[in-house]
């Protein structure tokens, strides 16, 4: 059995759906100070409402809350009903330390124990 809509009543859905997604989502895009809530996002890309962003594209931050989580190379991928899907180009990990250009030995001392006495 198939249930038919009318057109208001599926619109009054979809925008319960996409309220709903608003305010679920911890999720949100800053690029150049403007800052664009994150519907949902997954592995390759993620999905932002179509009246809150334009055609976004380049380097943007993924934030989590006040967690600055991946720095993004985006590209606008397609508009899906009232969304507008972006695919991940690059996605950096965002750190808090800068990566080592070398492997650090398991064993590697934490720190130098000198001898204050033989240098009197």
């Amino acid at each position: 059995m198939e249930a038919i809509l009318s057109k208001e009543i599926q619109a009054g859905l979809d925008a319960a759906r996409l309220a709903s997604l608003r305010k679920a989502s911890r999720l949100r895009i800053n690029i150049d100070g403007q800052v664009y809530p994150v519907l949902r996002m997954w592995k390759t890309g993620c999905a932002i409402a179509v009246q809150d962003a334009p055609k976004l594209r380049g380097l943007v931050d993924l934030y989590d809350g006040a967690t600055h989580l991946f720095q993004c190379l985006i590209v606008a991928h397609e508009a899906e009903g009232e969304e507008m899907l972006y695919d991940f180009k690059r996605a950096t990990a965002v750190t808090d330390h800068a990566a080592l250009d070398f492997e650090r030995r398991i064993d590697a001392p934490v720190g130098l124990i000198t001898d204050e006495t033989a240098t009197l």
